[in-house]
């Protein structure tokens, strides 16, 4: 227990007198800079995010480059996955998993009375490994969403052409329309427009959407977008045969879905419903027996 405690504390300090070095160390650093250019040191532009989360863990970066650590590209791969493009998105994930797991073992070396060597090592894992738990919850659910809105934005888009819009000018539109019910398709509409303004060629950017969001949906909408180009193809007439398509398979998903209720009630009704009703019919007689018995034996 005092050998517990003492970790806990020694683990604190060493947190706290880190943090202090280090903002001691921009405080210094940033004079030192302000006197060589003899101006005020900027202010953060306006585009950077206000956001209470990002201000707090905004120490994670320079602590990381501080100890010679370089950057993760498969984390912001997956950040990305998830829809977090931003860099300091990849700070705030690293502040939680090296918060959580310290939070987690001054929990179980004050809150708990019993087992305290077993659930410290246990809280500290759990708050370890939680950020990659939600950030697979997050991609998941992304990916959901966007599967989802598919034959919605595939109808829109269908209609921006036959008006006379032309591919591009529809993604826009379709990206603008679909930026409240679905964000994270308008999100990926929007990306492509930026990449072809950047100069990149316009197969290439579809082919992005599709490495972005990991599904086999959008890859087959970008494989289609890519025939009708090459092709030359009426595109209005692709696309709401696959929208017809998407729609077919979300129909056979969901009845499949609900194949499967049958089965899984099995388990609630052996183990919630069935006692109950056991309880209920055999109750009375098994009362009434008894007392037959008692009445006979005396």
């Amino acid at each position: 227990m005092t050998g517990l405690i003492i970790a806990v504390a020694v683990t604190v300090f060493l947190s706290v007198a880190l943090l202090l070095l280090l903002f001691s160390g921009r405080s210094v650093l940033s004079k030192r800079l302000a006197q060589v250019a003899a101006v005020q040191v900027p202010t953060p532009i306006e585009d950077a995010p206000d956001n209470s989360i990002a201000k707090v863990f905004g120490i994670v970066g320079p602590i990381r480059k501080w100890l010679g650590l370089s950057e993760d590209t498969e984390l912001a791969k997956r950040l990305s996955l998830a829809g977090y493009r931003e860099p300091w998105h990849s700070d705030v994930y690293y502040g939680f998993r090296l918060v959580l797991p310290v939070v987690g073992a001054v929990t179980a070396a004050f809150a708990l009375s019993s087992d305290q060597m077993f659930w410290f090592f246990a809280l500290a894992a759990l708050g370890f490994f939680v950020p990659d738990f939600w950030l697979h919850r997050a991609i998941t659910q992304r990916r959901e969403k966007i599967r989802l809105s598919l034959p919605d934005a595939l109808d829109l888009l269908v209609i921006c052409m036959e008006a006379g819009l032309g591919m591009d000018q529809a993604l826009i539109r379709v990206g603008q329309e679909l930026r409240i019910p679905h964000p994270e398709l308008s999100e990926e509409f929007l990306l492509i427009n930026l990449e072809q303004r950047a100069g990149k060629p316009r197969i290439e950017a579809w082919r992005n959407m599709g490495e972005r969001t990991g599904l086999e949906v959008v890859r087959g909408f970008v494989n289609m977008l890519v025939q009708t180009e090459r092709f030359g193809t009426p595109i209005s007439r692709s696309l709401g045969n696959f929208a017809d398509a998407l729609r077919l398979k979300r129909r056979q998903k969901a009845e499949e879905q609900a194949a499967k209720t049958t089965i899984k009630l099995i388990f609630p009704l052996v183990l919630f419903i069935f006692p109950s009703m056991f309880i209920v019919l055999l109750a009375p007689a098994v009362i009434s027996i008894s007392k037959t018995l008692d009445e006979v034996f005396r």
